[in-house]
């Protein structure tokens, strides 16, 4: 509600050039959003039940050839535009299905892509846009990116420990005043820990290696819990700094 009073108020107060800009801004994140719950309310739940059968999503992909992969780097874009698809279950069937490394690679290629669309998205739409897909206390909860002096060095960190909301960090980080360049190198190199420890676990149960993989999966649980819990409270020391 907050987000259509505050389109009411700037509405009113534009002139008419500016109110056929926000318009047309207001349409393209109004279509953005109808497409995001079509696509979690349909492909989202088939995604990540067709992913869940790694001997089903490696047949498949295997029978597709390229279309195949380029089937998955879909899935992996898919995955971080809407945000609240898990991205666990595609990662295992990753490296259940190309292996480790190749899972890896295809995975990384998804991430980037996606990666590239939400932040030009935001940048394009601003803050406003973002209301639409992550609650407002969430956004404030982030304002401390927004120090350019060590900006890139805690995004880094909190793309790189595993357990942190990194596909709602993806929609925050347009909002501040960091290039397209350096994001891109940033979450394609800090992703690859928590991607690569998936696509292992994925790669070793595809070879029916279940020790490694039962191993692989509860050391990266224990991390992934120690980074929440890090992420936690290190935002809610940064909100009462």
């Amino acid at each position: 509600m907050s987000f259509i009073r505050t389109l009411r108020e700037q509405w009113r107060a534009a002139d008419e050039a500016t109110r056929r800009k926000r318009a047309v801004s207001i349409v393209s994140v109004a279509v953005l959003i109808l497409l995001s719950v079509v696509l979690c309310l349909t492909v989202g739940r088939q995604m990540v039940r067709f992913a869940s059968d790694g001997a089903a999503f490696r047949a498949w992909v295997q029978s597709h050839g390229l279309w195949g992969k380029a089937a998955y780097i879909g899935i992996v874009a898919v995955q971080i535009v809407v945000a609240i698809i898990p991205g666990e279950p595609i990662e295992l069937a990753g490296g259940y299905a190309f292996g480790a490394w190749q899972g890896l690679l295809l995975a990384e290629i998804g991430i980037l892509a996606a990666s590239t669309l939400v932040f030009l998205f935001v940048k394009r739409f601003g803050r406003e846009a973002v209301e639409a897909f992550v609650p407002r206390e969430k956004i404030e909860s982030f304002r401390f990116l927004q120090d350019s002096s060590r900006r890139n060095f805690i995004v880094f960190l909190l793309f790189f420990i595993p357990g942190t909301p990194k596909d709602v960090l993806t929609y925050f980080v347009g909002l501040t005043p960091m290039r397209l360049g350096e994001w891109l190198l940033i979450t394609g190199v800090a992703r690859v820990p928590s991607v690569l420890s998936s696509t292992f676990v994925g790669a070793a149960a595809g070879r029916a290696d279940w020790r490694t993989a039962i191993i692989v999966y509860a050391v990266t649980a224990v991390i992934s819990a120690a980074g929440a819990l890090f992420y936690r409270r290190y935002t809610k020391r940064q909100e009462h700094a």
